[in-house]
């Protein structure tokens, strides 16, 4: 006897004695997970620090923005500036946060990039020193001005603007640093911050 595939289905579905929810949902268990699958599944997010050198050309940083921004990647920080001028080449600074599988894809990705020559994940390397810069305007006075520069004193904050009314702070350190005493001014007055982004390099005498 001859029927469709539709039809032997619907055989095999009744012989197991399964109805068609049922084998749905078995077959959606049983279908391999992208990275996307992964992530409702709630894996675990992670933040890494990417160092990427690239060839110092126009588009370069486009095309690398690209990337994250077409299959939705997060980017927490980017610094980018040329570091070895006779060779035209750059070194762009990526914070990104994901699971591991989406991690693992962004540097696949990056190192498949025709003017990308390294990408070394500086978190996964574990000998690495990460620091940003950060500009902090503070507003007050009386009471609260004078609190903002114990502060500033204590987080070794550098003082590089004053006014009658106002501090401009310049601070270095670890993000988590920077953070906390932006946290501190914000009930003092702050006004504004500019921040660089993370800036990685790896420990010890070899380099990328």
């Amino acid at each position: 006897m001859h029927g469709t595939a539709d039809e032997y289905t619907q055989s095999a579905i009744a012989v197991a004695g399964y109805d068609e929810r049922q084998i749905e949902q078995r077959v959606a268990m049983e279908q391999p997970a992208s990275a996307y699958f992964m992530e409702e599944r709630h894996d675990p997010n992670e933040t890494h620090t990417l160092s990427v050198i690239v060839q110092n050309e126009p588009g370069v940083l486009a095309r690398v923005i690209g990337l994250f921004s077409g299959r939705g990647y997060n980017i927490e920080s980017l610094t980018v500036s040329e570091t070895e001028h006779h060779k035209h080449m750059s070194r762009i600074t990526i914070v990104t946060t994901g699971t591991p599988m989406v991690i693992q894809q962004i540097k696949n990705q990056l190192d498949r990039m025709i003017p990308v020559y390294r990408v070394v994940d500086m978190t996964l390397t574990g000998q690495s020193i990460e620091r940003e810069l950060a500009m902090v305007k503070v507003k007050g006075t009386g009471d609260p001005r004078v609190e903002s520069l114990r502060l500033a004193e204590a987080f070794r904050a550098r003082v590089i603007d004053a006014t009658t009314e106002s501090f401009v702070f310049e601070i270095t350190g670890a993000t988590s640093k920077i953070d906390q005493f932006i946290s501190l001014m914000v009930p003092l007055g702050l006004v504004e911050v500019s921040r660089t982004g993370v800036a990685a390099i790896a420990r010890g005498p070899d380099g990328m």
